[in-house]
């Protein structure tokens, strides 16, 4: 599709990426039952002699001979609050280990948010933005207005240029959703992108509470787990030594991959099975959000939840 180099001037890079995304995916979407998905079906009642034809049921008309018109009615309004972990941890890979077709991981949730503030836009839906690392750095109340929106996207873009290797921000994931919830006082949609490696003292419990905490005001809440599957869930490096960086403190340790690829398997597969366990008992839909596999894992979801609220 050729880019239209006047709205190039007028939309920054985030929002030029975010609307070839919904660009892209609605195309996709073209045939699937998601066509049309902005309006819902009401009722039916009795033609009016001299108004459109467009709308009126001729399988209806087949049936009983009389003209009935459909009438429709367009989705609630919703609300939607978008959570965005920022902590080094999502700033893996580093840029020394990205090629160019490889992003890391606040670049793909970043992305898949600025994605998803398009397709709120085009909803009339209202939304709001929280990022946080060790603290909670940005939380706006959700709104629909244009102006909004491009403070939302600069907020993005920001968070985007906040890495680097001499960065350490620590996750304190729990800490920060309990701080969001108590700030979200109308029923949301909450959408929340991070790796979940929070460095509380109880971090299961912790995490686990603050998942919860979202709940209690009757909100929808959506997990995608943001990973590099290859590297972070399977553990595919190859069998020789290497110096592995904890991005969040600084601590290193020398080790060959084999002496630990048992055991780090076996604790990351614990904590992956439990936080997937408490989102099921807690009805929060975990979705699994590999950086290598594309937008469509996430955006469907969204579409599907969405609809779901209506």
């Amino acid at each position: 599709m050729p880019i239209n180099q006047q709205e190039v001037r007028q939309l920054s890079h985030l929002e030029l990426i975010a609307k070839q995304v919904v660009e892209g995916f609605i195309t996709g979407l073209h045939k699937s039952p998601f066509h049309g998905f902005s309006v819902e079906f009401a009722e039916h009642r009795l033609y009016n002699s001299g108004e459109s034809t467009r709308h009126i049921d001729w399988k209806l008309f087949g049936r009983t001979d009389k003209l009935f018109v459909k009438k429709y009615e367009e989705e609630t309004n919703l609300r939607c609050q978008i959570i965005i972990d920022n902590s080094s941890s999502m700033h893996f890979p580093g840029k020394d280990l990205l090629h160019k077709d490889i992003m890391n991981k606040i670049t793909f949730s970043s992305y898949c948010a600025a994605a998803m503030m398009n397709l709120l836009k085009m909803q009339r839906d209202a939304v709001g933005l929280s990022i946080f690392s060790d603290k909670l750095e940005v939380n706006t109340p959700a709104r629909s207005s244009t102006l909004h929106q491009k403070l939302l996207f600069l907020k993005l873009e920001e968070a985007l240029d906040s890495g680097g290797t001499d960065v350490k921000r620590q996750t304190a994931a729990a800490e920060a959703l309990h701080q969001i919830a108590e700030t979200i006082h109308k029923r949301s949609l909450v959408i929340i992108f991070s790796d979940m490696m929070d460095n509380s003292q109880n971090e299961s419990n912790d995490l686990f509470n603050a998942l919860q905490h979202l709940k209690y005001n009757k909100h929808e809440v959506i997990l995608f787990h943001v990973t590099d599957k290859k590297l972070e869930l399977d553990f595919k490096f190859e069998n020789r030594p290497y110096q592995f960086i904890d991005v969040e403190t600084g601590e290193t340790v020398k080790v060959h991959s084999n002496q630990v690829r048992e055991i780090y398997l076996e604790k990351m597969n614990k904590f992956h099975h439990e936080l997937k366990l408490r989102c099921a008992q807690y009805k929060i839909d975990f979705i699994e959000a590999d950086i290598n596999e594309g937008y469509k894992q996430v955006l469907l979801p969204y579409i599907i939840k969405r609809q779901k609220m209506n």
